[in-house]
């Protein structure tokens, strides 16, 4: 599948030119799970997580945003495509 996902967060490592997302893989959850996980539970453990109604646009996040230069571009084993 040839997907394009778009972001304009531009302080998150896998932003780049043209509002596009380099994540190889992403993880929209609500908001109400978002703030209740660590950085850990990202995209890579989607198969495992029980899935939840979020109600409107407004409820919902991306789960795999990493500041840039924040250093913690690993921890959720998620990586940049190039």
């Amino acid at each position: 599948m040839n997907q394009h996902i778009h972001c304009i967060v531009n302080d998150c490592h896998y932003w780049a030119q043209g509002n596009k997302c380099e994540a190889n893989e992403i993880l929209v959850a609500t908001d109400q799970f978002g703030s209740s996980q660590t950085d850990k539970i990202d995209a890579a453990m989607a198969t495992q997580l029980t899935p939840a109604s979020a109600g409107s646009c407004m409820d919902t996040c991306c789960k795999t945003y990493v500041a840039k230069g924040s250093g913690k571009t690993t921890v959720d084993n998620v990586t940049r495509m190039s």
